[in-house]
């Protein structure tokens, strides 16, 4: 199934955090750019997902990716999600990640040291918003252990594409 689906690179005007490379974990845009890309109809979504900070899916990934004959995964914000799926309807499988509790995002979070306490703060407000969203999607995979998250993934993805 790997071979039939290519992830797509959001684009962010968040700073690389230290082992992030360009194109790889994202495309780094200044606001400016980001901007000129919004007027120009270059996004296929976007979104301010923090005070700030944009995040979007470039058409031009999607086109790359279906120019392999390849089905796109997007690893977007819940609102970009929705908009994913309100552009595609049935073609899309909106597959809403949550985490066991508050608390537990809280840990990882903590655990990653890659925010300061006021973006800590900050992201546990966004989860608790974004939860709210969670109804709205096709189905909800609770993100407890990565590997049975993982194979659940995998196979709601292998069945609603009718990979053998």
């Amino acid at each position: 199934m790997k071979n039939q689906l290519a992830f797509s690179v959001s684009a962010t005007t968040r700073n690389p955090r230290p082992d992030e490379i360009n194109g790889r974990e994202y495309h780094f845009l200044d606001i400016n750019d980001f901007r000129n890309k919004i007027k120009d109809g270059a996004f296929l979504e976007h979104e301010e997902v923090y005070a700030g900070i944009l995040y979007g899916t470039l058409w031009s990934e999607v086109r790359k990716i279906w120019a392999e004959g390849k089905a796109v995964v997007f690893d977007v914000d819940v609102k970009g999600g929705l908009n994913l799926k309100r552009q595609f309807g049935d073609q899309a499988l909106a597959v809403f990640l949550r985490p066991p509790s508050v608390d537990v995002l809280m840990q990882r979070l903590t655990k990653r040291s890659t925010e300061v306490e006021h973006q800590l703060q900050e992201r546990i407000a966004k989860a608790n918003y974004e939860l709210s969203f969670e109804s709205q999607y096709d189905t909800v995979v609770v993100n407890d252990k990565l590997e049975e998250t993982f194979a659940t993934c995998e196979k709601l993805v292998s069945d609603f594409l009718a990979i053998p």
